[in-house]
């Protein structure tokens, strides 16, 4: 009796099944290649802004901000695998909007209406702007409360409540030729109230 006939058998007589030889050797694990660099960051064409001022009751000034280049952003189909993750984001983000109140000089307004424009990447398939939303309400956080160790402090507006803000509002802009995906923010100075003594809203955009 060979040594791999004797090995055979009393893999037998404990119950264990003969593995094949071929079954014996170690497979390579396949490791999983990398994704493609995106490429440098674009600058995306302005968003025009005529059209968004015309759904508005009386716009008055406005102001468009490409927001800086963020490799990621808060889309409402991630999965992180824990909140510290998701909390490094948003503050990042954050932190951003606020950069951009002093160089922009965006001033403190009353009422005013966000609209987000989504410069996706250069991909041939649907999106919707609005899985974005969790980055924007980050961004209107840092312009409203530039201090979030000071909650009290706005900047702004004196509250992003419905009160005070209308929208934001998706729109879909022009895709980047490289990078990863832009975002910018028309924000727009209204005159008017936002909504009337009985709580119903005043402008002819809303639903």
């Amino acid at each position: 009796m060979t040594a791999a006939e004797y090995t055979a058998l009393m893999a037998r007589r404990r119950g264990e099944a003969a593995a094949p030889a071929a079954a014996q050797k170690k497979k390579a694990v396949r490791k999983k290649a990398a994704p493609a660099h995106p490429g440098l960051p674009a600058t995306p064409p302005e968003p025009d802004v005529a059209p968004l001022l015309a759904m508005l009751p009386a716009p008055g000034r406005h102001w468009v901000l490409l927001m800086p280049y963020a490799e990621k952003m808060l889309t409402s189909n991630d999965r992180h695998p824990n909140w510290r993750v998701e909390h490094r984001i948003r503050k990042g983000l954050r932190a951003d909007a606020t950069s951009l109140i002093a160089p922009m000089r965006v001033p403190r307004l009353e009422r005013a209406a966000i609209f987000f424009v989504l410069h996706p990447r250069s991909i041939k398939r649907s999106r919707d702007p609005l899985n974005w939303s969790p980055t924007v309400k980050a961004y209107v956080d840092g312009l409203v409360t530039p201090n979030p160790d000071q909650p009290k402090a706005r900047h702004l507006l004196p509250d992003d409540d419905a009160e005070h803000l209308l929208g934001p509002y998706p729109v879909m802009g022009e895709p980047v030729e490289s990078g990863h995906a832009r975002m910018s923010l028309v924000i727009v100075e209204l005159t008017g109230p936002l909504t009337s003594g009985n709580a119903k809203t005043v402008t002819r955009i809303a639903g």
